[in-house]
């Protein structure tokens, strides 16, 4: 199948869009942690030094692949209306206001827009430079924000121009996260990526939230920095990520149709429905679980074995407590109380049974009894004492 975009794609818009989010989570690491940060309010991105309560306003500009930019592009003076309607706003002179252009191409050799590229250019020159280049434009959108520039006067046209800085070859989308990487050496190398992934994943979440209006407040460089700490405390060499809290297997969970072996062992004690409903959750989140550990290598060669082999041990220990007072003869009431008694005890009192000694999510103990529950052809743990009894002549007519 060919790859080959189509002439009506918006690709690099979208890009753009991601870009957004993406390239302020990376200057949200590099901000002193008083600032703070807006998406979409003013301008693309709005960083905010909550000390002063100054502003950087942003827009961001993903371009194709050698792009350029020229004396009149529109990247600059689209840009250029937003700020100066911020400017005029805010009081003119009075405003606590810088204004930054980050644009993924580079700037044409003598345009005239290398002066703000120049941290050390004059910013009369600049000023001057600006609006000789827009008055030899007939564009009449340029026309009118001439019209606005007018309004001016010379000193404040001077500080307006004064306030703006471009980045250009600023870094694309798919470079970003080698350098978060970079800003992440506190952090074992293995494990940056999915960190990486974890804490851009939170990021976006709250960008939503900014973008919907569900979150009014500004998304500040401490909560950021508090997030990137407790992801980071996940992924030491005594502790695991958690990241199937709350989640839910797709569709419907049908506790009385469902045909796995450890439903049926917990059919055979015969109980609830929502009681196995609760018992598939934390097999789906344990097995989710470990498979996701597994993609991002964080765990060792035969660590789950080990830890399986642990669980089972401690299982048959307290299986002979539970099962002590049965007899051959006994009735099936006897045998559902002893049954009940083993599961209760492999939900609710193992917590001390960790993978990992900071691993303290029930899930995990849960969901891994019910995986072994599981097992094929014969489940390594049971909770009915005949289970393996019923199990086998099942077996037996199936063969």
């Amino acid at each position: 199948m060919s790859n080959d975009r189509s002439a009506f794609s918006a690709a690099e818009q979208g890009l753009g869009y991601i870009f957004q989010s993406r390239f302020a989570l990376l200057k949200v690491l590099d901000l002193p942690e008083d600032g703070a940060i807006f998406i979409e309010r003013n301008d693309d991105v709005e960083f905010v030094a909550t000390e002063d309560d100054s502003l950087s306003l942003a827009s961001l500009k993903h371009k194709a692949p050698g792009d350029r930019l020229t004396d009149l592009s529109s990247d600059f003076w689209k840009s250029v209306r937003i700020w100066l309607k911020h400017y005029e706003g805010t009081g003119r002179g009075e405003s606590n206001a810088r204004f930054l252009l980050y644009h993924t191409g580079s700037v044409s050799p003598g345009s005239f827009l290398n002066l703000f590229v120049d941290a050390k250019a004059d910013d009369d020159t600049k000023a001057e430079a600006a609006i000789e280049a827009i008055s030899q434009t007939s564009s009449e959108t340029l026309l009118k924000l001439k019209v606005d520039l007018n309004r001016l006067g010379t000193d404040e046209a001077r500080d307006f121009f004064g306030r703006i800085a471009i980045f250009p070859e600023t870094s694309r989308i798919n470079e970003i996260p080698a350098l978060v990487d970079q800003r992440l050496r506190t952090i074992r190398r293995e494990f940056r990526t999915p960190l990486f992934e974890r804490l851009e994943g939170w990021w976006t979440n709250n960008v939503i939230k900014l973008l919907t209006r569900e979150r009014h407040e500004p998304i500040s460089v401490q909560e950021v920095s508090d997030k990137l700490a407790a992801f980071a405390e996940e992924y030491r060499t005594d502790n695991l990520p958690i990241n199937f809290r709350n989640r839910m297997p797709a569709g419907e969970i049908d506790a009385l149709h469902d045909q796995r072996t450890f439903v049926r062992q917990l059919h055979a004690l015969q109980l609830s429905e929502a009681r196995i409903q609760f018992a598939i959750i934390d097999y789906y989140r344990a097995f989710e679980q470990r498979s996701s550990w597994a993609r991002e290598n964080l765990i060792v060669s035969g660590e789950i074995e080990e830890y399986e082999d642990r669980l089972v041990e401690e299982w048959a220990r307290y299986k002979e407590v539970a099962f002590e007072s049965l007899m051959d003869g006994s009735q099936e009431e006897a045998l559902l109380v002893a049954g009940r008694e083993l599961l209760r005890w492999a939900e609710r009192d193992t917590t001390q049974l960790r993978i990992r000694e900071r691993v303290t999510e029930p899930y995990v103990v849960r969901g891994a009894f019910h995986i072994l529950a599981n097992s094929n052809p014969v489940p390594r743990v049971h909770w009915h004492p005949r289970f393996l009894e019923h199990l086998a002549e099942i077996l037996g007519v199936a063969a």
